[in-house]
């Protein structure tokens, strides 16, 4: 049999029954699922210096495992001496495996290592079943390496759902091992 990432397994078998159970669903069709993990990191002072995106984009690939692409400004303002078309952040899409294998590192290990740290807001649902949160410092991760950053930066990761209510998807998070505040 061929590898299947820990969080993956345990959804088909004990999530899917436990949600089943307690929204009373008909098929297991309709039992809320993990769509994808987004991951974006703006750099504001890339205006000035171009390689804070080129960092950005390397800590980005480091900490999802997959090549992270710039984001692009979409119009020009002046206020901020900003081009249309000038990279000015990073961010990465994980689905599949790779998305399975980057939520179990941020509850296992990213998380734990948060200084201060004591849950998860419920602030961060959107009403459409899914979650925002913001990170404060890229090096809970132990994919980067202290010595060889140049600056601390956050970034927001998004997890989006197929859940149609808030506490679907809030239920959802919780049974992959999310720890919200109570």
């Amino acid at each position: 049999m061929s590898y299947q990432p820990r969080l993956k397994t345990q959804y088909k078998e004990q999530i899917v029954s436990h949600l089943t159970k307690k929204f009373g669903y008909t098929s297991n069709m309709q039992v809320p699922r993990l769509t994808k993990i987004c991951l974006s990191q703006g750099v504001g002072d890339a205006v000035a210096d171009k390689k804070l995106v080129d960092n950005a984009i390397e800590e980005m690939t480091k900490i999802s495992g997959q090549k992270a692409v710039p984001s692009i400004s979409k119009k020009d303002i002046s206020n901020f001496k900003l081009r249309k078309g000038m990279p000015i952040g990073a961010r990465v899409t994980l689905r599949g495996d790779n998305m399975y294998e980057f939520l179990d590192r941020l509850t296992a290990v990213a998380l734990p290592r948060t200084r201060d740290f004591r849950g998860i807001e419920n602030k961060g649902f959107d009403k459409r079943g899914n979650l925002n949160i913001g990170i404060k410092e890229q090096i809970i991760f132990p994919e980067i390496d202290i010595d060889k950053i140049n600056r601390i930066s956050g970034m927001d990761i998004t997890f989006v759902t197929s859940a149609d209510t808030d506490e679907e998807a809030h239920e959802l998070l919780k049974e992959f091992g999310l720890p919200f505040k109570s």
